[in-house]
Parts: structure tokens; sequence; C-alpha cells
């Protein structure tokens, strides 16, 4: 018998039954959206429906599928690699962050979404074995022509909130062409919360290409073996000042798991 996939669009505004999915955005005056799907009853739930097929940037919520890329072409070995600090930042465009700029370990460079130690082992990747994997993996529009190192930063590069859950999905299911244990070390990186009822695996993002705020919370969080996934997607004009936007990421996705209880 064959499983019936059951897809919820809500629209702007719109309350499902108890869980009001627009207030949380409200309460932090920035236009944005979640997208979340149920494992267990193979559900999907939108915010915005058309907001979840909206690419963007990936920025740092790249580091996920980074980390993988890293592994599995052996660029580096474990979490528990170091690499060694460069002497030198770009503070214009990644802003000025002292407590990174020393040698550091994958774990600590995933942790602190320290961008200049994927920078490093971006070069050393290179560009063909980033396409190889993208593609393989479905993940984003493919476009990599934009000339710096960090494409996934600056530039036409981009994946839509739908498609950032999918990506995790096949992570939690190990469907993507990577190792069990290389995808084992990248679930360990992204714990983010542990309690007694749950635990969170994700990872932030933010971007300020083109004079845009784009901000990201993505992953999934497991609890009583039932995960439930979501991406939230942020943006605002950065002429708009906002300085609660960093916070609103998480604020935003932990009040409607809440109301998921999912948390």
């Amino acid at each position: 018998m064959k499983r019936l996939l059951v897809i919820i669009f809500l629209a702007p505004l719109t309350v499902f039954g108890q869980i009001d999915w627009q207030k949380p955005f409200q309460e932090c005056q920035i236009n944005g959206s979640i997208t979340s799907y149920n494992y267990g009853q193979k559900t999907w739930l939108f915010s915005d429906s058309a907001d979840s097929q909206r690419a963007t940037l990936p920025a740092s919520t790249f580091k996920i599928i980074n980390s993988l890329i890293a592994l599995e072409t052996g660029v580096i070995q474990d979490e528990n690699d170091l690499v060694k600090w460069v002497g030198e930042a770009d503070t214009v465009l990644y802003g000025y962050r002292p407590e990174i700029y020393h040698d550091m370990n994958i774990k600590e460079a995933f942790e602190q979404s320290a961008g200049w130690v994927y920078i490093e082992l971006a070069k050393k990747i290179g560009r063909d074995r980033y396409r190889n994997y993208l593609t393989q993996c479905q993940y984003g529009n493919g476009n990599l022509s934009e000339k710096g190192v960090d494409f996934w930063n600056f530039g036409p590069f981009a994946i839509s909130p739908r498609n950032q859950v999918a990506f995790l999905k096949a992570l939690y299911a190990g469907k993507l062409p990577f190792s069990s244990r290389n995808m084992a070390i990248v679930k360990r990186l992204m714990v983010t919360e542990r309690t007694d009822n749950y635990v969170i695996r994700a990872k932030t993002g933010w971007t300020r290409d083109g004079g845009v705020d784009t901000g990201w919370w993505i992953g999934y969080v497991e609890k009583q073996g039932k995960p439930c996934f979501f991406a939230t997607q942020l943006i605002k004009n950065r002429k708009t000042p906002n300085p609660a936007f960093a916070a609103c990421r998480k604020t935003i996705t932990k009040d409607i798991l809440r109301q998921l209880n999912s948390i």
C-alpha cells in the first residue's frame, strides 16, 4: 500500500489550529518564513508556501554540506583536525571577530561559524568537486559563477528553505553520497542543544550580500525518536536597523517549534 503524502499549505496570516505562524515574525518586526517537515507524519508545513521556494544565499548553513564534502574528499579527517590561523581576515566583509583569529579545529570552527576556516578548506576542495557533490545532493541552484572562494556568502548561488529541509531529511536518513562515518561526524557537529526531552541539531547563517540581510536557522529536533525539520529564513534591507535580527532567527523558530510540541 502506498503512503499518502499530505502537504499542508498555510497562507500568510493564517492560524492553524492553535498555532500562530505569523505572531513570532510580527514580534520581531522581521519578514520571513519557516518551513517544517514532520518526518513521522510525512507532512510539510509552511508559514508562507511561496517564500518556502524563495532561493537565497545559504550563508553559514552551507557549513553542514561543506563539512561533509571536506570529509569525503579527505581534506579533513575528522572534527578534531586543526586549521592553522592564516594571520589575517577580511574585516570589511565579515566584521571584526578577534575571538576566532587563532588556530582552530573543525568542531570549534563549526560552532563559532569561523568563515576563514571554511575558506581555507574550500581552497583545497576546488570548484569542480563542489559542483559534483552539490549536484548529487540536489543542493541549491548550481550557479557557482561567483569568482570569490566563498560562493555560499556572495554571488548568485542560492537555495530555498524547502530545499534546505529536503537536504536535512536526506542527511538524517543517511541518503546522501557520503560515508556513514562522515555523516555521523557532521551530525555530532550540528548538536546545538541537548535536554532530557529533545536534541536540536542545527546551524545558523547570515550574509549581507547585495544590501540585504539574509538570516537562517536550519536543522531538526529529535524528540522521542520523532524528528521535526525546520528552515527559518529572515530577510531585511540593511538600511533598516533591527538589533534583534540575529537573535530572532532562533527566537522565531523556537516559538513555532514549541507550538508544534517539538520542544
